[in-house]
């Protein structure tokens, strides 16, 4: 308990340290910018912003972490999330159903897309042994390829001024928001904490998250257990991509209602910041998707004081770095920790079994 509160807690401190050390440098006060960020993130507009961008920042990490717990990087999410929200808004601007029946229906194929997409690469990987991280980077650019060539005038798309996007969702299956003062929060916040419960629940109390989780520690061994692990690997891979096609429904559904070439992008790299950044954990992902909304909302009011503007990139690596860094170092402590407790047990029996033995002596 002490080593897993001690880890974020060393991780915090050199994070300000050094953060502070780089402003120091500059020749601005560290502490300044400081204030300044907490005393404008803490406002109640700030802080609904902050909340609505860590929708999709959060349900970005969920889709890497999925990966990760078993050795999987799928750095796809970026073109998976994408390919995905523009086949949910082709459809949702094709069709006039009752919202009851479209939403779901969007938010299905926007999970499907992102499965077979994932999945694409999942099946290389078991069937050719092509490494995740090629076949997802190049996923990526297919994906952007085929969108850019579908959001065009004339093919699933309209000109709008300088823009080009899909039909617009009609009103009717727009996504509810929660009311709130000064703005609403996103409605899609529901969507992520039913996604973060699901992945909680999932791979932290089922068979089949054993199963995961088992192969990700060791292959040979699942594999010795009965396990499969060539099915486990294309699985982890599609539930991924299940999760990175949820990724553009908050923009799609509470903001944009169509997919243009203004629909954000680089959303998935975030996430494998912020999975890092959470170790794997839905809390801990929840409360770095957060931190990071307000990295991004409060360094906007950095550069009203004259601060640099790429300070708050220096802090977001910064963070990331240090939580790595200290949660390795607070490992290798506590496995030094285990080594002697068994070594003084082991030492304590021999001296008992001696003790024994020179007494039936």
């Amino acid at each position: 308990m002490v080593l897993a509160i001690g880890a974020p807690l060393l991780a915090l401190v050199a994070a300000l340290v050094i953060t502070s050390g780089v402003i120091g440098v500059t020749g601005k006060d560290p502490f300044h910018a400081f204030y300044v960020m907490l005393d404008f993130g803490i406002k109640s507009d700030s802080q609904v912003w902050i909340i609505n961008k860590a929708i999709p920042y959060y349900l970005a990490a969920v889709a890497v972490a999925i990966g990760f717990r078993m050795n999987l990087f799928n750095i796809g999410v970026d073109g998976q999330y994408r390919i995905a929200a523009f086949c949910a808004a082709v459809l949702g601007g094709a069709l006039t159903l009752p919202g009851f029946i479209q939403i779901p229906l969007i938010l299905l194929v926007a999970m499907l897309v992102g499965a077979v997409w994932s999945g694409i690469a999942g099946l290389l990987k078991t069937t050719r042994g092509v490494s995740e991280v090629v076949t997802t980077i190049m996923l990526n650019f297919i994906a952007a390829s085929t969108i850019g060539y579908f959001l065009q005038d004339g093919r699933l798309a309209v000109k709008d001024g300088n823009l080009f996007h899909t039909p617009d969702i009609p009103a009717s299956s727009h996504f509810f928001t929660i009311p709130t003062t000064p703005d609403p929060i996103d409605g899609t916040l529901i969507l992520a904490v039913v996604t973060g419960a699901a992945y909680w629940f999932v791979l932290g109390r089922t068979r089949f998250g054993f199963d995961l989780r088992a192969v990700g520690r060791s292959e040979s061994a699942a594999s010795a257990s009965g396990v499969s692990v060539k099915r486990m690997v294309v699985t982890s891979m599609v539930l991924s991509g299940l999760v990175a096609g949820l990724v553009g429904m908050p923009t799609l559904l509470n903001k944009s209602f169509n997919y243009g070439t203004d629909f954000p992008a680089g959303i998935g790299f975030t996430g494998i910041a912020i999975a890092l950044l959470g170790r794997n954990h839905p809390v801990g992902m929840a409360l770095g998707a957060l931190l990071w909304g307000f990295l991004e909302r409060t360094g906007t009011q950095l550069e009203f004081e004259e601060y640099a503007q790429e300070i708050v990139g220096v802090m977001q690596g910064v963070i990331v770095l240090c939580v790595v860094i200290a949660y390795e170092v607070v490992r290798r402590y506590g496995l030094r920790m285990q080594q002697r407790q068994v070594g003084e047990q082991l030492a304590k029996q021999a001296r008992k079994r001696e003790k024994k033995a020179e007494v039936s002596a």
